[in-house]
């Protein structure tokens, strides 16, 4: 699976909203840094994971899956942070109640792939990633790697 920047690119810009499924209130956890770090950048991220339901985070109400987000919330993109064996469900869930909400990417995190259920989600118009990780993608494709000194594979005139 290779993604070219452009098009990852092009999925960070447009994306406003993400459902973060797995996250974690641990804050040594991925699935917290990366759901704190998308915020920081003006994400308006919505956590879903039955273990913390009903807690808050990132200004918002965890929730226990992805039907339980908010009926007028509008989701551009769903972060698995499940098991490769569990995606297929999560996908499967994004792709019912969410299809009509704006949903337009399917993201599974690094380590994290399911062909047959990207198949599914791409079959319904909705682009999926597998095996990265939106945070580092950002890092990378918008300079922010630069800053610490390593070769990102970005060119640009920007300091």
């Amino acid at each position: 699976m290779t993604y070219s920047d452009e098009m990852m690119k092009t999925v960070l810009e447009r994306t406003r909203t993400i459902a973060c499924v797995g996250v974690s209130l641990n804050e040594v956890r991925p699935s917290y840094f990366v759901a704190r770090y998308l915020k920081l950048k003006g994400f308006d991220v919505h956590g879903v994971n039955p273990a913390y339901a009903g807690q808050t985070a990132f200004g918002h109400t965890i929730v226990p899956s992805l039907a339980d987000l908010p009926a007028d919330t509008r989701i551009d993109m769903v972060d698995v942070f499940r098991r490769s064996d569990q995606a297929g469900t999560v996908v499967d869930e994004a792709l019912e109640v969410l299809a009509e909400r704006g949903l337009s990417t399917i993201w599974m995190q690094i380590g994290v792939e399911d062909a047959a259920a990207a198949a599914r989600a791409q079959a319904q118009g909705i682009t999926v990633i597998m095996n990265r990780c939106p945070k580092i993608e950002y890092q990378r494709l918008f300079g922010e790697l630069r800053w610490g000194g390593f070769a990102t594979g970005v060119i640009s005139s920007k300091r």
